[in-house]
């Protein structure tokens, strides 16, 4: 009764033991050892020159920070550091998902769903959310080109005033009238920034025909002098032009000045202002002289 037994039990420990002499000579096969140190030299290269190749970027980015930092439109620091990171961020994923792909297939793996698989996905996802992908993208290349920047008066469409906030999927803008207008930074197309350069402002000032023109002309210089001594918005000083129109009763003669950005409306009334006070006193003079 026991002999039977005994060979049920070495008729069922046939599979265990087969099992153990096939791991047995796998193990012993150098062809096998060979293939997994090709793999694993492989993988290791793989991940070195991933990490030779995300230093590099960095080191790219970092230097295009310094760049923009240099150029006529400056990033504030920390809009510098929000830029970089992000920047960094995607060159990172970028090289860890093709690293994946790599070590995947040194094991043997079809990439071939693995890719159809996200490829389905981020079609999904770009279908179903196009307008905040496109707010998201524009607001990207808003903030990293420094297009315009907060404080900034801007013209976009029919909108027009001060930049309140840029962020990634939409820009406030205060008009000077308070309302505050929040665009989608898809459905901004053209933007006009009045705060990158000098404003230039324009003042005609009226004279009546039967006055002396050349001593207006001079009386009106002198004033453009004071005004550029008292005014701390110009950066140089204003230039008479001479007459600009001719009419029946009066004639224009024009006074420009350039002045710091988006000041040309208060520069325009100071020199106004200083500009009548010369006249003033010159009618004044001629007439206690009368």
């Amino acid at each position: 009764m026991r002999i039977p037994g005994f060979i049920m039990e070495v008729e069922a420990l046939e599979p265990t033991i087969s099992a153990f002499g096939q791991l047995k000579d796998y193990l012993s096969n150098p062809e096998v050892w060979s293939g997994w140190l090709q793999t694993t030299i492989q993988i290791l290269l793989a991940l070195l020159i991933g990490r030779v190749v995300s230093k590099l970027a960095q080191k790219a980015l970092e230097r295009l920070m310094v760049v923009r930092e240099r150029a006529p439109l400056r990033l504030d620091q920390r809009r510098t550091k929000t830029i970089g990171k992000l920047l960094n961020n995607i060159v990172t994923y970028t090289i860890n998902f093709i690293l994946i792909l790599i070590i995947l297939g040194q094991f043997g793996i079809n990439l071939a769903p693995v890719l159809a698989g996200a490829g389905v996905l981020g079609l999904a996802i770009g279908f179903g959310a196009q307008s905040l992908v496109k707010d998201i993208i524009t607001g990207f290349f808003i903030i990293f080109e420094d297009q315009f920047g907060v404080g900034d008066v801007i013209q976009t469409g029919a909108f027009k005033g001060t930049v309140e906030e840029i962020g990634l999927r939409v820009t406030r803008v205060r008009t000077a009238t308070g309302e505050v207008h929040i665009l989608p930074n898809g459905s901004i197309q053209q933007v006009t920034n009045f705060s990158i350069y000098n404003s230039l402002a324009i003042v005609d000032v009226p004279v009546a025909n039967g006055d002396n023109l050349e001593k207006i002309i001079a009386l009106i210089s002198k004033a453009a002098a004071d005004a550029y001594d008292s005014i701390p918005n110009l950066t140089k000083p204003p230039e008479v032009l001479g007459l600009q129109t001719l009419g029946a009763a009066e004639s224009a003669i024009r006074v420009t000045a350039e002045c710091k950005p988006n000041t040309q409306g208060s520069v325009e009334r100071d020199i106004k202002r200083i500009i009548k006070d010369h006249l003033d006193r010159y009618k004044e003079q001629m007439n206690a002289e009368g």
